[in-house]
């Protein structure tokens, strides 16, 4: 067995002495769903750590992510529904019937040929719909960009980027149409139809639109944080400011971040 494997059995007789007699009380106290935030963060923390480009910190979260999918395996383990070998044993076989060109005698010629063999074979496996089988759970702009991915493996997709822009500007009108009639139900409508196209137009521009928000909301910040600097400088409060004072400090923010 190698090193890696040695180092996993150690750790799940680790965890299988918590959750045992005599194990920890706050441990054995958890349930698939109390887990749910800490997985979340522990998810969020390996791609923080992915993006910093810090493999120590990668190290350590993917160690803190592999005990919460160990903690959840050992709870259906507890109540006789399956354990974490099962679990290997399941994304194995899953990985070698979704890859026949690499374990079979399936031939592809390039990276759209393997995508579309991999939808394929997923809706082989029972799927009804190319839609079934995302978490509703998925952030939004990220369950859009997917749903778009799968709609344009089956060909339904624009085939250049042009029809995107007049699409952006067909739904920015619509939106400034229900502004108009002041209906919340129908500006909600519109607003998700407009971003909706802005995700489309995300795929083409091969940009990730959770990723970009991020940046954008991560220089936000940074360029508040200096005007409440120069605010504390100048002994001045927000609401004695002019609406064009803060955006000559805006301005300052902006060029002092360059």
């Amino acid at each position: 067995m190698s090193k890696s494997g040695d180092e996993l059995n150690e750790f799940l007789e680790v965890m299988e002495t918590l959750l045992g007699p005599g194990g920890c009380e706050w441990d054995k106290k958890q349930t698939h769903k109390s887990l749910i935030p800490y997985l979340l963060e522990e998810t969020h923390e390996v791609i923080e750590a992915i993006n910093h480009e810090d493999p120590d910190q990668l190290k350590e979260e993917i160690g803190d992510l592999l005990l919460h999918l160990v903690f959840q395996a050992n709870l259906s383990k507890n109540e006789g529904d399956f354990d974490f070998s099962d679990s290997i044993r399941s994304i194995k076989e899953k990985m070698i019937r979704r890859h026949p060109h690499i374990f079979s005698d399936a031939e592809v010629e390039n990276t759209a040929d393997i995508k579309q063999n991999w939808e394929k074979i997923k809706k082989e496996e029972g799927r009804d719909s190319l839609m079934e089988g995302l978490p509703k759970t998925l952030p939004s702009l990220l369950f859009a960009r997917r749903i778009q991915e799968r709609a344009a493996e089956s060909n339904f997709d624009w085939k250049n980027i042009e029809p995107i822009w007049d699409k952006i500007y067909e739904e920015t009108d619509e939106l400034k149409s229900a502004i108009k009639t002041k209906n919340q139900d129908e500006i909600e409508e519109e607003f998700g139809d407009l971003l909706f196209s802005l995700v489309n137009l995300s795929r083409f521009l091969k940009v990730n639109p959770e990723e970009a928000l991020k940046i954008t909301n991560r220089k936000f910040v940074r360029r508040f944080q200096i005007i409440e600097e120069k605010m504390d400088e100048s002994e001045r409060r927000f609401s004695e400011m002019t609406l064009a004072e803060l955006d000559s400090l805006w301005n300052e923010a902006k060029k002092e971040e360059k």
